[in-house]
This record gives structure tokens, sequence and C-alpha cells, in this order.
């Protein structure tokens, strides 16, 4: 038995049992030396990966894998992780948040949990992610806000330059920092954070989840940290399809409504709408007028002023918004 603080790895799967399997693997080498469970939920697939993960999976030690019962979700299934939590009931002292696309380095697991345990001031951290190739993703942000809409929506040198404060994506940190949020594809919690705040709220189906979680640790004293020494290699988009998106779907929206309402009322969220509205269509003007390709999802403007209009509709009629499209896959996410 190894002695320590325990960790609780949950991996995410919705039909892509082969790579689960292969995360799982990287995990459970990470974690060779680290007290804990790596438990698989599958987020009600309906395509076989439930029994595939199952036969993939017997005899090996300290790995469980679990049916999350609908597909609620990256919050719900993750979520359905925690609940599962360790096998003889006890809670962990950390839950580790690991994408089915993501296979951390040997040593990876470790770096975070030495985090944690030497800086009492950290909440969460989470790792320095790369693709197949090598290259750094964006992993760290600051919290969405007004001007940063606008900033990202125009991409203009002389708005970033006068907005530098609020640009949303950071640069590569190449040091152990402390950041606003980080994305979720490999992100550890202290259990004592989720005892206070709770889990992820399920009514994000996929995207800003992370934010809003980093965000209520915020407002509840604890700090998000970058880890350096972590490495983690990401794919990114296998279940989601986000780099083949010909437009972006209205669940995308929805979860960026939510988040802004939620954390900061209604009125901003209409303010942060139109600030990306006008820092989109002024972009738009200034590629044209320097001959610079757009590479906006097509119709992105439209669609976002279509979602918000057809929700605020909704609100004063008393209508919900539509959910998320049968099938839809709430896993990897592609970060910056």
């Amino acid at each position: 038995m190894i002695d320590g603080p325990r960790v609780l790895c949950i991996i995410l799967n919705w039909r892509t049992p082969e790579m689960s399997l292969q995360s799982c693997e990287a995990a459970r080498i990470a974690m060779q030396d680290i007290a804990g469970e790596i438990v698989i939920v599958d987020n009600d697939s309906g395509d076989g990966s439930f029994d595939a993960l199952q036969d993939g999976t017997k005899g090996l030690d300290r790995v469980r894998v679990v049916q999350s019962g609908r597909n609620g979700g990256f919050g719900a299934g993750n979520n359905a992780g925690m609940r599962a939590g360790l096998s003889d009931g006890a809670p962990p002292d950390y839950v580790y948040i690991l994408n089915s696309d993501a296979f951390p380095a040997p040593d990876a697991i470790a770096h975070l949990l030495a985090h944690l345990e030497t800086t009492p001031e950290a909440g969460l951290v989470g790792s320095y992610i790369h693709g197949s190739d090598g290259a750094a993703h964006v992993a760290c942000f600051r919290f969405p806000s007004i001007a940063g809409e606008f900033e990202g929506a125009a991409r203009m040198g002389p708005v970033s330059r006068l907005l530098k404060r609020h640009v949303v994506p950071l640069a590569v940190q190449q040091s152990n920092c402390r950041v606003d949020w980080l994305a979720g594809a490999s992100l550890m919690i202290r259990q004592s954070v989720l005892d206070k705040i709770g889990g992820f709220d399920e009514r994000f189906f996929l995207y800003f989840e992370e934010t809003d979680l980093c965000l209520r640790a915020a407002r509840a004293g604890w700090q998000t940290h970058f880890v350096r020494q972590s490495e983690v290699k990401h794919i990114g988009s296998v279940s989601t399809g986000m780099k083949t998106w010909a437009r972006v779907p209205d669940y995308w929206f929805a979860s960026r409504r939510h988040y802004f309402v939620k954390n900061h009322g209604r009125a901003y969220a209409v303010a942060a709408t139109l600030a990306h509205l006008g820092g989109g269509m002024l972009g738009q003007v200034w590629r044209a007028v320097r001959r610079r390709p757009t590479t906006d999802p097509q119709h992105f403007l439209r669609s976002l002023m279509q979602s918000d209009t057809r929700a605020a509709l909704g609100a004063i009629l008393g209508r919900k918004g539509p959910g998320p499209a049968k099938g839809t896959s709430p896993l990897a996410k592609e970060e910056g």
C-alpha cells in the first residue's frame, strides 16, 4: 500500500474508448508512486464504450470504470466521477481531471501534487500542455471581461496594446505562476476546495465550466497556479471536432452566456456581447482594409447575436433555450 495523500484521477470518456485507455495507461504510470485510484467515467456513449473500457481495464490495479447514465456534459461527467470517489468510500485529498485525449508525462501528476502539498494558498493547479508535435498550447488565461471580449473579437494590434491587461489568453508561461484560470485538460483540485464551493456547474454542457470553477474558487479565497514542470501531451478536439467546426454550435454560446449572467448579471452579459459584436465588426473592417483573411468560424458574429437574442426572448416568454443536440460530445477541448 502506498502512503501519502490520495489522488482520485478522473478520465471522462465519450465514444473514444481506445484513446481513453491510452490516457489511463499514461496516468497509471504517472501515479505508480502516488496513493489513490483512477476512475474512467463513460458519459452514456451508447456505442459499446462502457463494455470496451471494462474489458480493457480487467486486472488493472486501482482502476475502475463507471457509467454516468446520461450525457450531461463535461462538468456533469466529471462530477459523476467525483461522486464515485475512491473504492473504500473515503474522500480523496485531491481530484485530478484528465482529458481522455491527454497523456501526462511520468512525473506530471507528481509535480502537481507536490505543488499543492507545498503551496497552501493554491486550490487548483494545472499543467504545461503541448501537442503531439511538441508545440505548446495556450493553457493559461485571464477571466473574461467586457474589455477582454472587445479585444478578443477585434484582434487588432492597437486595440490589443491598449487593452493588454484584459487580453484573456496569456502567453505560454515558462515558469510556475499564478493565473486566473487554466484549461481543464490536466487540472488538480484540492478536495477541501470542492467541499467548500462544490464541483462543476452542470448547467454548462461544454466550455466555460473550468473558468467558472476557478472563479468560484478565487472568490472563496483560493488561488489557481500553473506548474511548468508538469507536462501533458494533448491531442485536442478529438471528441468535439472543434478544429473542423464550420460554425460554432449553440451550446458554446449558451455556456458563454451562462458564465456572464451567473457571475456578473444580465446587464453585464449584454454589455459583453455588445462589446464582442462591436470589436468583431471593427476587426473585420480592419482586416478587410489590410487584406488579411479572417480566422473566425463562418457567421460567428451573426450566430452570437442570434443566439443571445433567442435566449433573451425565451427569458421574456418564459421558455428555456435549446439544449445540446443528441449525441453531442462533452469532452476534449481545444486550448486557446
